[in-house]
């Protein structure tokens, strides 16, 4: 014998609340609806669900045996509906976000932890790229969002932008470097130190070649290259070497105390730390949020930085 499980949910509900129209304002049903569907039931098995003369209504064992199966649908039916909402709005679901090495460890890492504090069913699937590679997995679907700096975007990219903080380099070093005692360092002095160059595809290497030449230089000792954020920060620490930094990520570590950057102005091509996304993507809720959360903490760490950039007297 074949039972409707549409029925046994029914059942369970007007079990579960002691009455019929109860058990159908639950299913949001109409109480007759729900009435015959009890007598088709009772009909259809032969036996009485209910004791009869009960009030509030009281299964009999069979009625309660069957009502059993019908609870277990209908916690189903409610989880269902309850994932379908926490998705809807948000709160539950899948973020694919990619972004630069030394952005997404420095900063973005953090903002993920703190936006999964209140969004515990967000799950974050984090990879790392430079804008080439970013660009490449947002058309082929394979990242959501990207965070990465970038210049101007063409027109006609498919992609679209939000500016989440301004680009400035600084020179990076230990807290210990001997040119932080020199009230003006001269670039006839940085040159005569150690560098560490940025991880290959990096927008960092043109900008250190570029400031190689501002400072009238044809070559620079590169010590070490290719190194995680901790991988160079430690290298930093541990040597009197110099690197080109976005400011942000020098700003991150200051807590450690263990880089710093030198007050000395150095050029920097205009671009800008930005989340991108394609046009035509989908809007997922989840993504949505996170991206709003990255856009909020960044407003914050915005204000934050030019404030420790005003509090270091730069060279002229």
């Amino acid at each position: 014998m074949k039972i409707d499980e549409r029925h046994l949910i029914q059942l369970a509900a007007v079990v579960k609340t002691g009455g019929v129209t109860e058990g159908a304002a639950l299913l949001g049903l109409a109480q007759s609806a729900v009435s015959r569907t009890l007598s088709m039931l009772e009909k259809r098995v032969g036996e009485p669900l209910f004791i009869k003369g009960r009030r509030p209504l009281q299964p009999t064992a069979f009625g309660l045996s069957l009502a059993e199966h019908g609870f277990v649908m209908l916690a189903a039916s409610r989880k269902a509906s309850d994932l379908v909402e926490s998705f809807r709005i948000g709160n539950s679901g899948v973020v694919r976000v990619g972004g630069t090495p030394f952005f997404m460890d420095s900063l973005i890492a953090g903002l993920c932890a703190e936006f999964q504090a209140t969004h515990p069913d967000v799950r974050i699937d984090q990879s790392y790229g430079y804008f080439p590679d970013l660009r490449a997995g947002l058309k082929a679907d394979q990242i959501d969002i990207a965070i990465c700096p970038i210049d101007i975007l063409d027109e006609g990219s498919g992609l679209e932008f939000q500016q989440i903080l301004p680009g400035r380099n600084v020179i990076a070093c230990s807290v210990t470097h001997p040119l932080l005692l020199k009230r003006k360092p001269q670039p006839s002095q940085l040159l005569s130190y150690p560098w560490v160059a940025p991880p290959p595809g990096s927008p960092l290497l043109a900008d250190l070649r570029a400031l190689l030449l501002s400072f009238g230089g044809t070559e620079i000792k590169v010590r070490y290259s290719g190194g995680s954020l901790m991988g160079v920060i430690n290298y930093l620490k541990a040597s009197e070497a110099l690197t080109v930094m976005p400011h942000s990520v020098v700003f991150a570590q200051r807590k450690e105390r263990s880089i710093t950057a030198l007050p000395i102005n150095i050029p920097h091509p205009e671009r800008a730390l930005a989340i991108l996304k394609r046009v035509d993507a989908p809007r997922a809720p989840a993504v949505e949020q996170f991206a709003n959360h990255i856009r909020s903490g960044f407003q914050t760490l915005r204000h934050l930085i030019k404030r420790h950039e005003e509090a270091v007297i730069w060279g002229q």
